[in-house]
């Protein structure tokens, strides 16, 4: 079964200088069907493939339980796949890193009232900073990964990032802070399929993961408990304070901010009348600041940490209109640019206000809202400014 041809169109060309059979190839195998139908697609074109799969930590029963990914029970999966397809394959022990480079930021910007995005940490830092090193160690002309997300070559050299085909599955938002160097080696060959025909692929390849359910959680994260991760991790960080309003009136108290997010409505256990929401965490005075839903309308926001891909410099930006993601659940917005020479910073305006914006998420910026747009860059959201008038700026 593995040695039939698929029925579904060949897979878009790696845009590699050699041909497949003087090319060798690392495949980032996390255990899932998707790395795996890359890595059986790009053996049956005849590239020299290996698969390397990352053990990043190890919580006992979350090891095995459904919904994560890089730990026991996918690693497993992973080295039962290259056996199918006869390829070589390692496990590579990155828990050390991957606890200094992801689970401990990630703690950290708990504690300073940020809703941290981990996923963007780790490919920024560990997959594709670590692994992409030890694939040209292995003599990889590329480092293939199973990502719903779009490369191509530019005219003037280098490639650029855009949206997946199925706007369903994209993963762009996570792979914003992808590095332009780091991009010339990555290869993404499912950007252009829908997920429905990579099971049908994975199937026809006769891989036993074809109907595997997808990684939902964060992989460190058991069950979504982040304040149980974080409180094991920083023992210090269940410090109890108030509930207040925009105003500064007490209208409760709590156990730690780390229990709460901006937008959150859901758990402030208020009686006063009216829908509350988070709107903003002040870790210094361990405050919750409560409002309505008005006081969460974002316009503006200031960006650190860029990363930036278009082919415009960022610094010379004058009103640029473009498409912004504040969410990785929510569809790109329209929105202009702007840079701040004072503080070397960019600076987005929304052009409709958005709700539940919050420091320590990734906004990312797109060339337009199309289903395939280009990535032009992102970064941290740090600072956001709020419509009303008793809503101050968190910083």
């Amino acid at each position: 079964m593995a040695g039939n041809r698929p029925s579904s169109p060949a897979m878009n060309s790696l845009d590699l200088p050699k041909p497949p059979h003087e090319t060798r190839v690392v495949v980032a195998m996390s255990g899932g069907v998707d790395s795996s139908v890359v890595a059986g697609l790009l053996k049956r074109e005849g590239y020299d493939v290996v698969g390397v799969t990352l053990q990043l930590y190890d919580h006992g029963a979350a090891t095995h339980r459904k919904g994560a990914c890089c730990a026991g029970r996918d690693i497993h999966d992973a080295r039962a796949v290259a056996e199918t397809l006869g390829i070589p394959h390692y496990v590579l022990d990155y828990e050390d890193r991957f606890r200094e480079s992801v689970i401990d930021r990630f703690a950290e910007s708990y504690l300073s009232g940020e809703t941290p995005i981990p996923c963007v940490e780790c490919n920024r830092s560990v997959k594709f900073r670590d692994l992409l090193g030890m694939a040209r160690d292995l003599g990889a002309e590329a480092l293939a990964t199973g990502h719903y997300v779009a490369s191509r070559a530019r005219p003037e050299g280098g490639r650029a990032l855009y949206r997946a085909l199925d706007p369903a599955r994209d993963q762009s938002y996570f792979l914003y802070a992808t590095t332009p160097e780091q991009l010339a080696f990555l290869r993404f060959p499912l950007g252009e399929r829908p997920k429905d025909e990579t099971r049908a692929l994975a199937r026809e390849l006769g891989l036993a993961v074809a109907d595997k359910a997808d990684s939902q959680d964060i992989c460190f994260v058991p069950q979504g408990g982040y304040a149980d991760v974080i409180a094991k991790l920083r023992p210090e960080a269940a410090r109890p304070g108030e509930i207040v309003d925009l105003d500064g009136r007490r209208l409760g108290e709590h156990e730690g901010i780390i229990h709460y997010t901006v937008g959150q409505r859901r758990g402030l256990k208020l009686s006063v009348g009216e829908p509350l929401y988070v709107v903003r965490l002040e870790p210094e005075t361990a405050r919750v600041v409560v409002g309505p839903r008005a006081a969460l309308a974002t316009r503006r926001i200031r960006l650190t940490d860029l990363n930036w891909l278009g082919s415009r410099a960022p610094d010379g930006l004058a009103d640029l209109p473009v498409a912004v993601r504040v969410r990785s659940t929510r569809e790109p917005r329209p929105a202009r640019l702007s840079w701040n020479a004072a503080e070397a910073c960019l600076e987005v305006e929304l052009v409709v206000p958005e709700d539940g914006v919050s420091p320590g998420q990734a906004c990312v910026i797109y060339a337009d809202d199309g289903p395939r747009a280009q990535v032009l860059g992102g970064g941290t959201i740090r600072r956001i400014g709020a419509l009303q008038a008793g809503a101050a700026e968190a910083a």
